[in-house]
């Protein structure tokens, strides 16, 4: 991998010569530092990253395809406690090449997964691409794990008696005669 003018690691590919090749690209990722899924993740001081591996090759009936593994975690915030925790992430997709428009609209009447493959790709985009697509939407802890309890008891105790908070504040701004 080679660095940009902007000093970011490059991971552009000529995806068509690494199908035919069978090649392997791999590398790690820490998911906070993809622009799209930055507000989605938290990130986390010694988090493990993701591995990340692209596999060139042929799909059952010929056609040019990279295979997309991802294994690791992405730390997340949990929608129902608001505490981070660790979303496991092991996912393999078989993308399609296309080398034209014609042949990505050919494709992709036929397969769920296509690329068009007449420029180089960048690796780093694919894999943020099926981060975002495997990621749940409004992560949770699982019911065992999640202290709801907790929330739900501080939550009641500050909305049971709002106005006499209220009544409190006005007491004290109240001129004494």
């Amino acid at each position: 991998m080679k660095s940009d003018k902007g000093g970011r690691v490059t991971t552009r590919f000529d995806a068509l010569k690494l199908a035919d090749a069978g090649g392997v690209l791999e590398g790690e990722v820490d998911p906070a530092h993809l622009p799209r899924l930055a507000d989605r993740v938290v990130p986390v001081a010694g988090a493990p990253m993701i591995a990340w591996r692209v596999v060139g090759g042929r799909d059952a009936l010929g056609h040019p395809a990279l295979t997309l593994s991802l294994d690791g975690a992405a730390f997340m915030t949990c929608q129902r406690c608001l505490r981070p925790f660790a979303v496991p992430v092991a996912q393999e997709t078989l993308l399609l090449l296309a080398r034209n428009e014609h042949e990505l609209k050919r494709l992709d009447a036929e397969e769920p997964e296509v690329v068009l493959a007449g420029a180089p790709l960048d690796a780093l985009a694919l894999v943020e691409d099926e981060l975002l697509l495997s990621l749940p939407f409004a992560p949770r802890h699982a019911d065992a794990e999640c202290d709801t309890a907790a929330v739900a008891s501080a939550v009641a105790a500050v909305s049971e008696k709002p106005f006499a908070q209220l009544a409190a504040l006005k007491a004290r701004r109240e001129p004494k005669k």
